[in-house]
């Protein structure tokens, strides 16, 4: 008879215990209760000739008013015709939007060098949403060609 008394305490105990825990696990899942870290791509340029990938990290303040956002990546550069015969450099574009809702673009990179990559890294403050988008560029060229679509690799929302 005490031992099932027993039993029955600790199992009261330890549901109770599950249960007072809940609303500390459920605040540390919110925004900004912690910092947010995600990898992001595989993003391909169309036809698949450059690929850029890695990972974004978001560090908010203590009041959960204002953010730093890092991201660290590699860009490759896959299109192994020679410039002669129409090859084209890799190349990466990223664009934040505010918490105003406002788009700019924050940061970009081109690289020639097949078959290898390109590491790069950027940080960037108040980001609600972060995209990126690879694309190709001729070797002397200001203009991207070749896009792939927009990839969102952040929103504040994805906390």
């Amino acid at each position: 008879m005490f031992k099932k008394l027993a039993i029955g305490t600790l199992a009261a105990a330890a549901t109770t215990a599950v249960a007072l825990s809940m609303p500390a696990a459920a605040f540390a899942s919110s925004p900004h209760a912690d910092d947010y870290s995600s990898h992001w791509g595989p993003v391909y340029a169309k036809h698949f000739q450059a690929k850029a990938e890695g990972n974004v990290e978001v560090n908010w303040d203590d009041d959960g008013e204002s953010n730093e956002v890092h991201v660290r990546g590699k860009l490759w550069d896959r299109d192994n015709r020679s410039y002669d015969d129409g090859g084209k450099c890799a190349y990466v574009r990223f664009q934040a939007e505010d918490f105003d809702g406002d788009w700019s673009p924050v940061f970009w990179r081109k690289y020639c060098g097949y078959p290898s990559f390109q590491r790069f890294h950027f940080e960037e403050n108040d980001v609600q949403t972060l995209r990126v988008q690879v694309c190709q560029i001729g070797l002397n060229s200001k203009f991207p060609t070749k896009c792939g679509r927009w990839e969102y690799i952040y929103t504040n929302e994805s906390e």
